[in-house]
């Protein structure tokens, strides 16, 4: 079974599992880290969120107002709450699923103390409709969540580096891979220097245990997604088994990850670092894929979708139909799992829809959120594999245009 998505490992990183810690793993990572994204620091923290919630206080943020999408990762606002901050939400461009600007202007009153832009999916945000913005209001605090967007660019200019800092999220499902982790990356030495302060303060180094299990954990991880082993795992997955391992959020609470104060192993700087060097290799096969989805979907049921910028760097590749669980089902049975990442619009969701911060409407997230499917993208840039995609989307398309076309079904 081909996955909806899959880390992409090599036998290098494996062999790092069983590699000797040394002191400075962790460093090492940063600096490679930050070296691509062409930063001057990067500061790894346990989750991405985590990170945020950390990057708001050494920012001095408290007791404020700070936008993000309502069609965005749950973990973003949760640490926006955590961080003693309220998120306020705008809704989605119909065009690129990142934020609508009109209505980011709109959100923006006296009570602003920042705003978070999302790259999602890889689509870079527009950065020339930020550059006018900040002119508008050059008090608001410019955040980068670029969790799907490594060195995503607009028009040649780097996303992460068009704010004050960007956050980044490191978990398997991830561009590049720390097992988990996320990174907050700045040219501001003096924020650098606060973050990790804060992190020797609140941050718990991780023991021995912790270790082996995150060793365990990567190489388990390896063999399950494995195309002759995952079609086990998937049914595992159905059956109800795993949900502590994929279900993410509940949309009743707001809370963090028990360990999202646990610090990172040496493996994961090991590790993380050998992906930052693959890097350009992976988001050259993801945009492969993309172009050939591109390509050969158009006009193709009642698929929409997503735009092809140059400098995205499909963390997913998203489309949208109004048959979303049908579809699913359908590549089910012939051997590929389709995924939903983001169901839910955030203001909608029982933890949320009575905050004050879910003033604004947001239908187009609404309707993101009922329609949006992800096809397999991190298959190795494989055309053969991405033409056996394309030919189950085109066949249930097919059956569907017979089924609502009655001369169809009569010839």
């Amino acid at each position: 079974m081909i996955p909806r998505l899959k880390p992409d490992l090599t036998l290098k990183e494996i062999l790092a599992l069983f590699k000797s810690n040394r002191k400075d793993d962790i460093e090492q990572y940063e600096l490679a880290f930050a070296s691509l994204m062409g930063q001057s620091h990067a500061i790894n923290f346990p989750y991405g969120r985590t990170g945020l919630i950390f990057l708001l206080k050494a920012l001095g943020i408290l007791n404020q107002e700070i936008i993000c999408p309502a069609y965005t990762c749950v973990v973003v606002p949760h640490a926006i709450v955590k961080s003693g901050n309220e998120p306020v939400f705008v809704d989605s461009s119909d065009y690129d699923f990142n934020a609508d600007w009109d209505q980011i202007e709109q959100a923006t009153t006296d009570k602003t103390a920042a705003l978070i832009v999302t790259s999602i999916f890889g689509h870079p945000a527009n950065l020339d409709k930020l550059a006018e913005y900040k002119k508008r209001h050059p008090s608001v605090i410019i955040l980068q969540d670029c969790a799907h967007s490594y060195a995503a660019s607009w028009n040649g200019m780097s996303v992460q580096r068009a704010g004050v800092a960007a956050i980044f999220g490191s978990n398997i499902s991830k561009i590049i891979t720390s097992i988990n982790g996320g990174m907050v990356t700045t040219d501001d030495a003096e924020l650098a220097k606060k973050l990790i302060q804060l992190r020797q303060e609140h941050v718990t180094p991780p023991t021995l245990l912790n270790d082996i299990k995150r060793r365990v954990y990567l190489f388990a991880v390896w063999i399950a997604f494995s195309e002759t082993v995952y079609g086990f795992v998937n049914a595992m997955e159905r059956a109800g088994f795993l949900n502590k391992l994929t279900r993410y959020y509940d949309e009743n609470l707001i809370n963090m990850p028990n360990d999202f104060l646990l610090g990172a192993t040496a493996t994961q700087g090991r590790v993380g670092k050998i992906q930052c060097q693959r890097y350009n290799k992976i988001i050259a096969d993801r945009r492969k894929i993309a172009i050939y989805y591109h390509d050969h979907l158009q006009g193709i049921g009642d698929f929409i979708l997503p735009p092809m910028i140059t400098g995205a760097t499909y963390s997913h590749y998203v489309i949208r139909t109004a048959h979303r669980n049908e579809l699913m089902s359908y590549a089910l049975n012939h051997g590929i799992q389709l995924g939903q990442l983001i169901e839910y619009c955030i203001p909608e969701m029982a933890a949320y829809k009575h905050r004050p911060g879910s003033r604004i409407p947001c239908p187009v997230a609404s309707s993101m959120a009922r329609e949006t499917i992800n096809l397999p993208i991190s298959i190795g840039g494989s055309i053969k594999k991405a033409a056996k995609i394309v030919k189950v989307l085109k066949s249930y398309a097919s059956i569907q245009d017979e089924k609502s076309n009655p001369c169809l079904q009569a010839q």
